[in-house]
């Protein structure tokens, strides 16, 4: 697998004319940008990107598509447009309009002053290849590991039939803000704010489902929640279903990595075959973590090689791993046991990408 994506300026323009001018101008400031014709194809990669630069021609679309308001957008509109480009740049929280051809040299200096922001924190989304995959406990353990590591966490829930987040860290009667509360939320978070309002203990925050009836998560919640999580914390977990609901979609598209938890059976892998068909069309680096035992021996190779994808782990058998999660004990916070040992690897290689083999 290669490593984990950098961070690219987004320009967001279906007028050819003014993208062939934008790209001129990146290239003039020495930067690559991520291009998107439009609001659908802009909201994964909106609220991580350093720099936003936004077309006219597709700020009345971003407002109607209710994208977060942010920092760091500029609304791009040539002089002689009768529009006025404050309008939208309002309703967005763009704090700059740059009319060319006169923005021409601030837009190269923005451009090239993208380069040097402070990046936002991983996002890595976990799903599982059947139901029972255990991708909720391997999510919830690399959080633990983080954490214990030092690194501050925020582990999202973005499975609304999963019983809750805080059930499999034990944490149900801790007090906090809950996903029912955030459904109204379509703008910017005070990434303060959400962390200390949350269930949290040590370093680490989870932001869960509860037992309340709640169909699923909003996309642009789960936009501003990602997006305060990555710049609040060092590490953003998200455990996600494996039918994906518009709200995971964004989660998934957002995300440096994918995790794929698939036991090691016949019937797992052919069904973590359309899982991963799914995924992979909203996620480029999608890998495998194959759990034993496997009653036919099968190898995990094997189980990756079925589903064309990169084995990022294999799970040994965990026996006391069930009875420590009923006790209310989070997954790895003794720090022993196959869980944990996978677990670290896998938060030193989200540390350092490099360690991720190609």
């Amino acid at each position: 697998m290669s490593q984990l994506r950098t961070r690219r300026p987004l320009v967001v323009t279906g007028d050819d004319d003014l993208l062939d001018d934008l790209l001129r101008l990146a290239a003039a400031g020495g930067t690559e940008v991520d291009v998107a014709t439009d609001p659908a194809a802009a909201r994964g990669r909106y609220a991580a990107a350093p720099l936003v630069v936004l077309g006219l021609d597709q700020a009345p679309a971003c407002v109607r598509a209710r994208l977060p308001k942010r920092t760091g957008v500029v609304v791009v509109a040539r002089a002689d447009q009768a529009t006025d480009p404050w309008e939208h740049a309002e309703a967005l929280g763009a704090t700059h309009v740059a009319l060319l051809p006169a923005a021409q040299t601030w837009l190269v200096e923005r451009f090239a002053g993208s380069q040097h922001t402070t990046a936002p924190a991983p996002v890595v989304a976990v799903l599982g290849g059947r139901g029972g995959a255990g991708a909720s406990v391997l999510a919830a353990g690399l959080a633990v590991t983080a954490a214990n590591a030092g690194q501050r966490v925020l582990l999202v829930d973005a499975d609304p039939l999963g019983g809750g987040l805080d059930l499999v860290l034990g944490w149900e009667d801790d007090n906090g803000v809950r996903w029912p509360e955030l459904t109204a939320t379509s703008g910017h978070l005070d990434a303060g704010a959400l962390v200390s309002a949350l269930p949290g203990r040590g370093d680490l925050a989870v932001l869960s489902f509860d037992r309340r009836e709640l169909p699923e998560a909003p996309p642009a919640a789960m936009t501003a929640v990602l997006d305060a999580g990555r710049h609040a914390r060092d590490l953003v977990v998200v455990d996600l279903p494996r039918h994906l609901d518009p709200a995971a979609v964004v989660a998934l598209q957002a995300a440096d990595q994918g995790l794929l938890v698939v036991p090691a059976e016949v019937r797992a892998a052919t069904a973590a075959a359309k899982v991963a068909a799914a995924a992979a069309v909203h996620c480029a680096h999608l890998r495998v973590v194959v759990r034993g035992p496997s009653p036919g021996r099968l190898g995990a190779e094997e189980i990756a090689q079925s589903l064309h994808l990169p084995l990022a782990g294999a799970l040994r058998p965990e026996v006391g791993l069930p009875a420590t999660v009923e006790s209310g004990l989070a997954p790895t916070d003794t720090g022993r046991g196959p869980l944990a040992v996978l677990c670290r690897r896998l938060v030193t290689e989200l540390r350092e990408p490099a360690a991720v083999a190609a």
